[in-house]
């Protein structure tokens, strides 16, 4: 049996997927607040059920798995313990051998922003330690769901339709604001 903890939503626009979590006693510090560190793994919990839900949980097991190489967080608002987040996760781009996603935790009593992030992993060789290229039904799958607005070299947004790769001459040597700088 797979139970999913998170679900498609058109509550938050852009996103297209949450996850709901709830604020425990040990997520918080001597404040009683939420501390910053927690917020990482609600993003990687919301992460881990978009991509269930999306049916890519193979990708990550097995010879190759996805690292972190950033992570952006700002910090909106105090969550505090019993308070209920609805973590919200889309997929912005898809490089060579990255993907950029953003994150938004929101309170659910008051519909309060808590924090956002934009983290970029990149997906790798496990023998080698090595970045290798993120599959093209990967990249498929993740732009039919997202639709509009998603990129991705290869593709032409939420019809998908192949576009041909530049060859080498082509390819050009500055990279687009916000890349990480591990492919092109």
């Amino acid at each position: 049996m797979q139970i999913e903890l998170g679900r498609p939503t058109d509550r938050k626009p852009p996103f297209r997927y949450s996850a709901v979590t709830r604020v425990w006693f040990s997520d918080t510090d001597a404040q009683g607040v939420v501390y910053y560190g927690r917020y990482l793994p609600y993003f990687d919990f919301a992460r881990v059920e978009y991509h269930r839900h999306l049916g890519l949980r193979s990708l990550q097991a097995g010879e190759h798995e996805f690292v972190m190489r950033a992570s952006n967080v700002s910090y909106e608002a105090p969550a505090r313990f019993d308070d209920l987040l609805e973590i919200f996760v889309r997929t912005t781009r898809i490089g060579r051998s990255s993907v950029t996603q953003e994150f938004a935790a929101w309170r659910i009593d008051d519909d309060r922003l808590m924090c956002t992030a934009t983290q970029t992993l990149v997906l790798i060789d496990v023998a080698t330690r090595q970045p290798i290229a993120v599959p093209d039904d990967f990249r498929r799958v993740v732009a039919r769901f997202e639709g509009p607005g998603f990129e991705g070299p290869g593709f032409e947004g939420p019809g998908l339709e192949a576009r041909p790769e530049p060859s080498p001459g082509e390819r050009p040597t500055a990279r687009p604001a916000g890349d990480a700088g591990t492919d092109g």
